[in-house]
């Protein structure tokens, strides 16, 4: 019996012994594959981002990978370009982790887009779900918000965009401007995550000006967290920021066919962007609807489905005012001349003069829209939102686009 014993001692013994090493085992691959992964991300990435920083996002990982496609692997030396980064959390399989992406200024490819594209819609449409406020939410493309006091960069609830200017010194090769994101490819990112999105993007830019002789100083990340982006829009009369011209110009001139909700952001001095977006709540495309002539009224009803009524305001200095564009007929990228004034695309511009430096004003609107509201609104709301912004700004030798510009077909 005691000689029994002994042996189930001795068995669980051994058995401990081979489980510790198992598990050893299992903790050395851990530690290798995670090597591996950092090693693969950061060649994916042409050396701009540290593998283990993006190893860290989603509270960390064991195993991922960069794309095997050269598409989505970034190289310094062929501008613009992008690698995508895979997690891969077993054998065969694959989820989407993170994306950094550099942009470049180009005299034929904005940074900046405006007008009615779809790619700019900033609501998700409500065919084929039980969605009946489409323009409750801004749960496509939420406008973005400033880093610090905007001159770093401009962020979202998942990415986090640097820009820099390759300033006096700069390589004759160096663009004049770079804009650099980092985004996460999976849902519900964190605020742990957005903070780790917006070092990446900061430490990726740094980086690559100095390989490409970009002479720029990046302002330091704010001290404290960037809290999440708002996309619910608000009542147009009670708004701010960004969007008080319009509450003021609602209580001026009246409500009419005008939008009714808001999305606002800091109206900030420094920002070298700023945007404002409205839009119409199912109620007011009710009120409008009722006063519009009969063949006009399948346009308000695909408002509440598809096709949901707004508009963008939009303003760009100093070197994003050379970046602004719209996709012309047929598929085209234009690029908007500073100190123009024009309309294209379901979008109108005015110029000025901040600070010495040009800048671009600019108007959006979404398809159908623009033939609802009419000329003579549409010309007094832009010119209401000129007005505002040069005015804050201390801007001069403002051009307007003729009255026929507004005039729709």
């Amino acid at each position: 019996m005691r000689a029994g014993w002994i042996r189930l001692w001795q068995w669980t013994a051994y058995g401990g012994i081979g489980l510790s090493l198992y598990a050893g085992w299992l903790t050395f691959d851990d530690i290798r594959d995670r090597a591996s992964s950092e090693r693969d991300i950061s060649a994916a990435c042409d050396r701009l981002v540290s593998g283990a920083a993006v190893m860290d996002l989603q509270d960390g990982m064991v195993r991922a990978k960069g794309s095997d496609d050269d598409e989505f692997r970034l190289d310094v030396d062929e501008l613009p370009g992008s690698c995508t980064v895979y997690k891969v959390p077993g054998p065969g399989k694959t989820t989407g982790l993170f994306t950094l992406r550099v942009r470049v200024s180009n005299p034929s490819k904005p940074l900046h887009w405006i007008g009615d594209d779809n790619a700019l819609e900033p609501f998700r449409d409500s065919l084929g779900s039980q969605k009946s406020d489409v323009t409750a939410v801004a749960d496509r493309r939420p406008e973005p918000r400033p880093i610090g006091d905007g001159t770093l960069g401009r962020y979202g609830d998942w990415y986090t965009t640097i820009r820099a200017e390759c300033g006096p010194g700069s390589r004759a090769t160096a663009p004049k401007l770079l804009n650099v994101t980092a985004s996460a490819d999976y849902d519900d990112v964190s605020a742990a995550d957005r903070e780790r999105l917006a070092h990446i993007a900061r430490s990726a830019t740094e980086a690559l000006t100095d390989r490409i002789g970009c002479q720029s100083r990046l302002p330091a990340l704010p001290d404290q967290q960037l809290p999440s982006v708002p996309s619910d829009l608000r009542p147009a009369q009670a708004t701010d920021g960004s969007c008080r011209w319009f509450a003021r110009h609602v209580q001026k001139q009246g409500q009419g066919r005008l939008p009714d909700r808001a999305l606002a952001t800091p109206a900030l001095d420094a920002s070298p962007t700023e945007s404002c977006l409205l839009a119409v709540s199912p109620d007011q495309v009710g009120r409008i609807d009722d006063g519009l002539p009969e063949d006009e009224h399948d346009s308000a009803r695909s408002a509440l489905t598809h096709s949901p009524w707004w508009l963008r305001t939009a303003s760009y200095f100093d070197a994003e005012a050379h970046t602004v564009g719209y996709e012309a007929f047929g598929g085209e990228d234009k690029i908007i001349t500073a100190g123009t004034a024009g309309h294209e695309s379901g979008a109108w511009w005015a110029s000025s003069i901040c600070g010495g430096k040009p800048a671009l004003h600019t108007l959006s609107s979404s398809y159908t829209y623009d033939n609802v509201l009419g000329p003579q609104t549409l010309s007094a709301l832009f010119r209401a939102y000129v007005d505002d912004i040069t005015k804050r700004r201390g801007c001069t030798h403002v051009t307007y686009p003729n009255k026929k510009d507004f005039s729709t077909p």
